[in-house]
């Protein structure tokens, strides 16, 4: 029995996004993301997530899991909660950094505590920086249902990178 499927995927050029970002203070890019005044990245129209709350030393994002993330054993691949934990917890550092400024992550762990399905409903993967230094940052993440309940939980080291002239 033949039950396909398919799923279409636009984006804007990242590019460009980018180029138009740097004349922004940080927060107020994420925020113009979060506002739709500035397109998303194409990660995450692909995989279908979005930024929906930032402050200093703080990122939010949300999915709902769909069909098109299962794995071959019926349930949602970890890895949409790794990259939303990465994301979350990579830009919470970012949150915290000058204008121009970047990070790179140098090191993720995460625990998957329960399976996730697609009547799981809406997740947050909630990033919060931990340590804040001039060459390396770390921050720890939890990727919950609307409920508070738990599915993963994280940890980052991110490199600093200094603003390019």
């Amino acid at each position: 029995m033949k039950t396909e499927r398919s799923l279409s995927v636009t984006w804007e050029d990242p590019v460009a996004a980018f180029e138009a970002a740097k004349a922004l203070p940080v927060l107020e890019w994420m925020r113009a993301m979060i506002e739709e005044r500035l397109p998303a990245p194409p990660i995450a129209r692909l995989l279908g997530f979005r930024l929906v709350e930032v402050g200093p030393g703080l990122a939010v994002f949300e999915i709902t899991p769909g069909e098109q993330h299962y794995n071959p054993i019926g349930v949602v691949h970890g890895g949409l909660a790794m990259t939303l934990l990465d994301s979350a917890m990579g830009l919470c550092v970012h949150t915290m950094l000058p204008s121009g400024a970047g990070y790179t992550t140098l090191e993720t762990k995460v625990n998957m505590v329960r399976p996730v399905t697609i009547k799981t409903g809406t997740l947050r993967a909630i990033g919060k920086v931990v340590h804040m230094g001039g060459r390396v940052a770390t921050a720890e993440g939890r990727f919950e249902d609307a409920a508070g309940k738990l599915y993963a939980h994280g940890t980052s080291t991110c490199m600093v990178l200094p603003a390019r002239p």
